[in-house]
């Protein structure tokens, strides 16, 4: 049976896993470039093509920047290891399979604790605010879970998770971190790599004291319907897949064992 990826719209289902293998290869080794890694922790899986019972993710103790295609386990959604060796991280497991099981855009579930999303979520009003045109674009998916419960090492805590994210594709996680969710790796990381870009900004707007300029509200309605209507504007293509393919040409050059 053909099956669509961000860049391969009809792949086989063998096709198809390489494929997620590389793509997800590439978005460990480009968060390591951004500094969206924090050591050897934090989780970037993907459903298994062809699949709705398990997805892939890496063993416990690899640096994102040793990661490669064909180093990923398959993870049952009841945290059994389906393939491949390595040790499965608990809190990886008990945030993404019920994610995964949850949420039918959810084939990619990627958490970070980047610095400046994370810290924009430690305030007492973490609220991405309406001063600019990425901000717009980026608070039209975003969610907000308001509640720290701890170390995620039970299962409860990611089917909790997912009902506070709900419909929506970003998590800003209070005291704690981020999580995007996607149809593809391309979708997932694209969102990633915005909502840090976001954080940083308005932080840095808050930092210089200075009182923040909003956006009235005419302009807000606007510009939010435009990126509604504008999302696959190029060659049928999103601006995630344009996005996510620069990205990969980059590692290309630098990094081309990351498809091994």
């Amino acid at each position: 049976m053909p099956l669509e990826t961000s860049e391969h719209p009809e792949l086989s289902i063998a096709d198809a896993r390489r494929q997620a293998r590389i793509d997800l290869a590439a978005a460990h080794r480009l968060a390591v470039m951004h500094g969206f890694n924090e050591g050897i922790f934090n989780h970037l899986t993907l459903r298994v093509p062809g699949t709705d019972d398990r997805y892939y993710q890496i063993p416990f103790g690899l640096h994102w920047s040793e990661v490669t295609a064909s180093c990923f386990m398959e993870i049952g959604y009841d945290g059994t290891r389906l393939a491949g060796e390595g040790e499965i991280e608990r809190s990886a497991y008990c945030i993404h399979a019920p994610m995964h099981r949850a949420l039918p855009g959810a084939a990619a579930v990627f958490h970070t604790h980047m610095p400046f999303a994370s810290a924009l979520a430690r305030l007492e009003d973490p609220h991405i605010l309406p001063i600019g045109q990425t901000e717009l674009g980026t608070m039209l998916h975003t969610a907000y879970d308001e509640t720290y419960t701890g170390l995620a090492f039970d299962p409860a805590e990611g089917e909790r998770l997912a009902g506070v994210i709900g419909d929506k594709t970003v998590l800003m996680m209070a005291n704690h971190g981020v999580a995007t969710v996607g149809k593809t790796v391309a979708e997932a990381y694209d969102r990633l790599y915005y909502v840090e870009r976001v954080a940083q900004v308005q932080l840095y707007a808050m930092w210089t004291s200075k009182p923040l300029k909003f956006l009235p509200p005419a302009v807000i309605d606007s510009t939010i319907s435009n990126f509604k209507t504008s999302a696959h504007r190029y060659g049928g293509r999103s601006n995630a897949d344009w996005h996510f393919s620069a990205l990969k040409r980059i590692l290309d050059r630098r990094e081309p064992d990351y498809k091994d």
